[in-house]
């Protein structure tokens, strides 16, 4: 089959053939349909994370079920399912309590190896070994992955906006929803309005949140974030950030979202918060990046500092609710969609990604 190979950061990603192999008991093959094209992507190719390489790349995506592995019957031939690229191993103390997000299979094994359950992978090229990218690999035509990421959702919804649930969507959503517990009647700020800061939007209106304020560098970005519910915007190019938020709401906001994941605006977010406020990580650093804050203004104003993993989702709950609450029309997908292209083009996608020009772009084979 044809799929995006990345070696290291010095080399450009390849589209080439590669040699997938038959899923392994508990495990699926699935045919894609779409894949979305995420920043995690880019920290890749930039080598901003330690990935076990060579890998072929990609992680959000939906397609359909095309050949069941020894021992699955949770799936069929024919499902539609949605990528989850935690895939839950069911066994671990975190899965048990019912923290899939924090699945310690995946954070210590399927990850940073880039294989599958076994220690094993499905990927190879002439030979040659390549690894899985979180145990997904959706820039390809097929995938191999364990039945539980492969997610199966109503045959209804269109296969290619739907790709964007597996990562953006969760991430975004979930890190409102499940992460921080975003009140009825909650201020919140937005930093940065791309599409997992977009989704945090939609997903702080869904919560019931009084005012949403979008701050972005990018005015249109901002703009676009009214339209998923944002009541505020602030454009960052024009002044500090904290500054601006002050000036809008003066005793701060209860939660605070860091959907970039620079030092800076995680920073930023932390100084934003009023008294008993919660500044929450979602975008994710580079390797070793350090943030800073005062420690006794945090604890005399009651504050917290909130890692979001995955939005905190259960995948095979919620998942499927994501999905039927676009079909519902409660969550918006297809103006995040910024382009659709062949998957020979991802390296043209990336580079979009990469100027700030692009929200999600969806590869299809």
């Amino acid at each position: 089959m044809k799929a995006v190979v990345f070696r290291d950061p010095t080399t450009p990603v390849e589209f080439t053939d590669v040699e997938l192999a038959s899923p392994k008991r508990g495990e699926v093959r699935v045919e894609i349909a779409a894949a979305g094209v995420c920043h995690s992507d880019l920290h890749v190719q930039r080598g901003d994370w330690d990935a076990p390489a060579p890998l072929v790349m990609g992680h959000e995506g939906s397609g359909v079920v095309v050949e069941l592995g020894e021992g699955v019957t949770s799936l069929a031939v024919g499902d539609h399912v949605v990528l989850s690229w935690v895939a839950p191993c069911g066994e671990c103390r975190y899965c048990r309590s019912g923290h899939e997000a924090r699945c310690q299979k995946v954070a210590t094994e399927v990850g940073p190896k880039g294989v599958l359950y076994d220690g094993t992978t499905r990927l190879s090229k002439n030979g040659e070994t390549l690894h899985h990218y979180l145990g997904v690999s959706s820039f390809a035509e097929e995938v191999v992955v364990p039945a539980s990421g492969a997610v199966k959702v109503r045959d209804d919804a269109p296969l290619d906006a739907i790709a964007l649930v597996g990562c953006a969507v969760a991430t975004g959503v979930g890190a409102v929803l499940n992460t921080a517990a975003v009140q009825a009647g909650a201020t919140v700020a937005v930093i940065g309005c791309g599409g997992v800061g977009l989704n945090v939007v939609q997903g702080a209106k869904l919560a019931g949140a009084e005012r949403i304020v979008a701050i972005d560098v990018r005015a249109e970005k901002t703009a676009l974030a009214v339209r998923f519910g944002a009541t505020d915007q602030i454009d960052a190019s024009r002044g500090d950030a904290v500054h601006l938020l002050l000036d809008l709401v003066p005793d701060g906001v209860d939660y605070a979202f860091d959907a970039i994941g620079h030092t800076s605006t995680t920073e930023q977010a932390i100084q934003m918060l009023g008294l008993g406020g919660a500044a929450v990580v979602v975008g994710l650093p580079k390797t070793g990046a350090r943030a800073s804050f005062e420690p006794l203004v945090l604890a005399e104003a009651d504050q917290r500092i909130l890692g979001s993993n995955y939005g905190s989702v259960r995948p095979s709950l919620d998942i499927p609710a994501l999905v039927d609450r676009y079909m519902n029309g409660e969550l918006q997908l297809d103006p995040l969609i910024w382009a659709r292209q062949p998957l020979a083009q991802a390296a043209a996608a990336l580079e979009e990604l990469e100027s700030g020009q692009a929200l999600r772009t969806l590869l299809i084979p």
